[in-house]
């Protein structure tokens, strides 16, 4: 079989397409009467219908069922901060899978700002058009401020790059735990990567400011980034850390990684390539679940994570099991969204997204406990679930 050199078949793709979307009219017009009723005189109707009570722009126009999908280009992939015209092809992406998954309509809004108080004040702006906002590739701390900043704005913004990653991860460690027949509650869990996904992760296995009968927290987490164990000692910690610091490392253990590892059940990884061998793994507890996610190169390649012993093994690659893929979330979460016209992503809605994944999978086992990301039905469940959450306890 010839190997793809996907690179290359992606520039040329790119390349003769223009881009990967377009708009499409819904309507055809032929006709002066056709003309008539889409433009002027007759679309003066719906333009005063909604002047007399916005709400109907959900109902009227492309507002109910079109996303716009913002970023500054600053974390974009796993290629750092380059801009936001070289962000196009990524944001395009992404509305090529909104559309794909959950036909969501989406559009990539690139901004030439880096500034969050002008990214904020953007997307207030822009905010009378679409239906949600996602946010996307923004980089740590200042995604968290945006994000912030903009739940008030009437509509759903969710940074995917936090939640989404967060929510798959949550599904995969609910299934780990029924593969091995552990509980949520007893593990051990250390974070390598103190930016949005891993604040977002650790957020989510501790179940902060969420409702205690919708969540259970795991027993401990440990949050490493590039200078060691975060504890209450360090004096270069930014305010997102020190934050951190509420739940997490409750003994202010102090150390490297490799320290941190030791007697752990569950190792999740959003940093950077290489940063454990086969003989960390053997220092943590018995049958550890190793999720290592950064990309291209995970933390520690799966086959060296075998060698150590690792039970249950995720990555965020395509060419080994369980991937983990924001797919699997996003596009049933702001479906479910725009459909019960929620005003916000709420912890409870995140829940229940993260189990619907989890439920996905009708007998998990070590190769097989997070769906495929390819799975059309996995938005449509996933969507169920956020509305009946919505309706349940949010609404």
């Amino acid at each position: 079989m010839a190997k793809h050199d996907f690179n290359k078949e992606s520039l040329e793709l790119h390349k003769k397409h223009k881009g990967k979307i377009e708009v499409v009219s819904k309507i055809e017009v032929h006709t002066t009467d056709d003309l008539s009723r889409v433009y002027s005189p007759g679309v003066a109707a719906p333009c005063l219908a909604i002047a007399d009570d916005v709400t109907l722009a959900h109902d009227l126009t492309i507002k109910g069922n079109t996303i716009a999908v913002v970023s500054d280009g600053t974390a974009v992939l796993g290629l750092g901060n380059i801009g936001p015209e070289a962000a196009i092809p990524v944001m395009e992406g992404k509305a090529m899978l909104f559309k794909k998954f959950a036909n969501v309509n989406a559009f990539p809004i690139c901004l030439n700002t880096t500034v969050a108080s002008e990214i904020i004040e953007t997307v207030k702006m822009i905010a009378p058009v679409f239906g949600g906002i996602n946010l996307e590739d923004i980089s740590a701390p200042r995604s968290f401020e945006v994000e912030t900043a903009l739940q008030d704005i009437g509509i759903p913004v969710f940074h995917d790059d936090q939640h989404g990653t967060a929510i798959v991860a949550l599904a995969g460690i609910l299934n780990s735990c029924k593969v091995l027949g552990k509980d949520l509650s007893d593990l051990k869990i250390i974070i390598n990567g103190a930016g949005a996904a891993g604040i977002a992760i650790s957020r989510l296995l501790r179940c902060i400011s969420i409702d205690p009968n919708v969540c259970i927290p795991v027993k401990q987490v440990l949050v490493c980034d590039s200078k060691g164990i975060i504890h209450k000692n360090r004096t270069n910690l930014n305010p997102v850390k020190i934050e951190l610091l509420n739940y997490s490392n409750p003994e202010n253990v102090e150390g490297t990684l490799k320290d941190a590892i030791k007697g752990a059940d569950v190792f999740i990884g959003v940093s950077v390539a290489n940063v454990l061998t086969a003989e960390d793994i053997e220092t943590m507890a018995e049958n550890p679940v190793i999720f290592a996610l950064a990309n291209p190169n995970p933390e520690i390649m799966p086959e060296e994570a075998l060698k150590g012993g690792a039970a249950i093994i995720a990555t965020g690659r395509s060419d080994y099991p369980n991937q983990v893929n924001n797919v699997l979330a996003f596009p049933g979460i702001f479906r479910g969204a725009l459909d019960c016209r929620a005003k916000r992503i709420t912890p409870k809605m995140k829940i229940a997204a993260a189990y619907a994944i989890a439920d996905c999978v009708m007998q998990p086992d070590r190769e097989h406990i997070i769906p495929k990301s390819l799975n059309k039905e996995i938005a449509s469940k996933v969507a169920d679930a956020v509305k009946q959450a919505y309706k349940n306890y949010d609404k």
